[in-house]
């Protein structure tokens, strides 16, 4: 079953991880995929994995510039716009009393000055065909207290707050255009095994324990597809949680 045949679909940090994984996904399910991303050569090795139904941009998601750049070529090469995954992201280990400014302000230009930018865009070429769907990747960092990510995860509530005020304004200026945000606990990616030393544990060998809170990242892509699908055209405006009821327990 094709979920989302035809649809126009632009996933940002698509080189690796996360981003990786929804482009493969939502190609295989019939989307055509603009996939942008810093690290060129990963990015196009993805683009060329999923064949003449993707290309690949260059892209600083904090750049205003570069998204409309992104937009524009979208636009030539496919004619539409149906869905933005707001994936990109950096990643600080820090607390309020380690973070610099530099590192505070950097970690916001790119989480949520990148995600506000790529919102703006999206809705400009999506309000005139017909409506979408807009996916912000945020975190259980944006739902609870986690102190040695201040800056992330005060990034990832303005995601969050974002995502409620796009989907409102949208709602009431009639456009059909959805915005849903993701909050993942950990996820088995390279941004996330570099806080460990870089060791990546198979999947496997995370699952057997029950109590896992590191998910895979085909886990998000899945709800990033149904998400961009037609099957979740009444969801709008929802946090949806991706933790292995980690954030229901309290201990974030």
């Amino acid at each position: 079953m094709k979920r989302v045949e035809g649809k126009v679909c632009i996933v940002t940090g698509a080189a690796s991880g996360v981003g990786r994984e929804d482009a493969l996904l939502l190609a295989s399910e019939g989307a055509k995929v603009v996939l942008t991303d810093l690290n060129e050569e990963a990015g196009r090795q993805v683009a060329a994995e999923i064949g003449a139904n993707a290309i690949f941009v260059r892209q600083d998601i904090a750049s205003e510039a570069d998204w409309q750049n992104v937009i524009k070529l979208t636009l030539e090469k496919f004619g539409r716009l149906d869905v933005l995954v707001n994936n990109a992201a950096i990643l600080a280990m820090a607390s309020v009393e380690d973070t610099s400014l530099e590192l505070w302000q950097k970690v916001q230009r790119i989480n949520s000055d990148g995600y506000f930018l790529g919102c703006k865009y999206a809705i400009s070429a999506m309000k005139d065909s017909g409506g979408g769907s807009i996916v912000n990747m945020s975190s259980v960092a944006a739902l609870g207290g986690m102190p040695a990510f201040c800056a992330y995860s005060a990034s990832k509530g303005a995601v969050a707050a974002l995502t409620r005020t796009v989907a409102l304004h949208c709602k009431e200026q009639g456009y059909r255009i959805r915005c849903n945000s993701v909050h993942p606990d950990g996820i088995n990616t390279p941004m996330t095994q570099a806080l460990t030393g870089g060791q990546a544990i198979p999947q496997d060998v995370l699952d057997q324990n029950p109590k896992n809170r590191m998910c895979a990242p085909r886990d998000i892509a899945n709800l990033v597809l149904f998400l961009a699908s037609d099957e979740s055209r009444f969801i709008n405006g929802s946090e949806l949680r991706i933790d292995n009821a980690q954030t229901v327990s309290g201990l974030l």
